[in-house]
């Protein structure tokens, strides 16, 4: 684990270092004036995102039994935290996940389903999300743009389904000895060991993928939440003088998005982000100090929604960590406990 930490924080160094080359390559007061227009638009940014995140919470919310279900403010809360993790740690875009598996058993989620929610909610995320990509492909060709970018974006798709597939069935048959080998490789990380077993974990999954219409349903919610994104995208460029189409903003969120999935291993897809918005945005015109700005927006709406993230994340293992401590105290002490703190005096 600690190497992959010290790999993490190089590419976000590496990131950070992309991003300011290129604002500096864009000009860095053109990208300055061009936040500055977006002004009163940005409430209504975070709002977006705001309800962007909630929505993903309800999409993994739904994939719980209805006899093991916490309540939905609960999902969209720690939604809210893996966003924050994902968002602001200087590690990959994964570790939020993580830990948001763990923090569900503080509401008394037994580990294994926490981990297969967490799984199975990630699958549906990516399915919808290529869905999605496919959508602003599709939009891209119809709208007549740039037909080498749609050739790269049909490729990087054609890739990526493979790739879920081969996910869907690690976790139907058997993945049982690669989720062995990585766990015992992580069996010191703190955010795993409450997890159970693999045996657990994957009888969970099958208890999940067993539940087509609550698959199917959160799938449905997942989806909406993607297409709640295009509005961003409107209101940042609306705001900037370029009103534009909704389908040129489908195609923009779309595949920027899609570029962020592929940049997973990069924390925050620093640099990643800005790239792709850059030849995205080219597209349709839009400047490259307007496209680093339409970034550095959606960067300042990950700021805004990610600290209060983290201080609840913060807070909620405060009061783990006193629950813990008052429930050890409340226990009976026997006579070889005071025979040791005699001892220690």
């Amino acid at each position: 684990m600690g190497a992959l930490k010290y790999v993490g924080v190089a590419a976000w160094c590496a990131g950070i270092a992309a991003c300011i080359g290129l604002t500096a390559w864009s000009g860095i007061d053109a990208v300055g004036n061009a936040v500055a227009s977006v002004g009163w638009g940005m409430p209504f940014v975070v709002l977006t995102r705001a309800a962007t995140v909630s929505v993903a919470g309800a999409g993994w919310w739904l994939l719980f039994p209805a006899n093991g279900r916490l309540r939905l403010r609960a999902a969209v809360l720690l939604r809210f935290v893996r966003e924050a993790v994902n968002a602001l740690s200087p590690l990959t875009q994964v570790g939020g996940d993580i830990i948001g598996a763990r923090l569900l058993t503080f509401w008394a989620v037994p580990g294994p389903l926490a981990a297969a929610s967490i799984i199975i909610d990630v699958l549906m995320q990516a399915v919808t999300q290529l869905l999605f990509a496919a959508l602003g492909l599709v939009t891209l060709v119809a709208l007549g743009a740039d037909m080498p970018v749609a050739g790269i974006a049909a490729t990087g798709l054609a890739m990526a389904a493979p790739m879920l597939g081969g996910f869907h069935l690690a976790q139907r048959g058997g993945g049982h000895r690669v989720l062995h080998f990585v766990l015992g490789r992580l069996k010191g990380d703190g955010n795993l060991r409450v997890l159970g077993t693999v045996d657990a974990v994957y009888q969970c999954l099958s208890m999940i993928y067993a539940r087509r219409s609550s698959l199917a349903a959160s799938s449905l919610v997942h989806m909406i939440g993607w297409l709640i994104g295009v509005a961003e995208v409107s209101i940042v460029l609306g705001c900037m003088g370029h009103p534009g189409t909704i389908g040129e903003a489908l195609v923009i969120e779309s595949l920027v998005q899609a570029v962020r999935g592929a940049a997973f291993a990069i924390p925050s897809a620093l640099g990643a982000q800005e790239a792709g918005l850059i030849l995205l945005c080219g597209i349709f015109g839009i400047p490259p100090d307007q496209a680093l700005s339409l970034s550095l927006i959606k960067r300042a709406a990950d700021l805004v929604l990610g600290v209060p993230g983290l201080v609840a994340l913060q807070i909620l293992e405060g009061e783990r960590l006193t629950a813990n401590y008052s429930r050890r105290e409340a226990q009976p002490r026997t006579s070889l406990d005071l025979q040791s703190e005699g001892h220690t005096t």
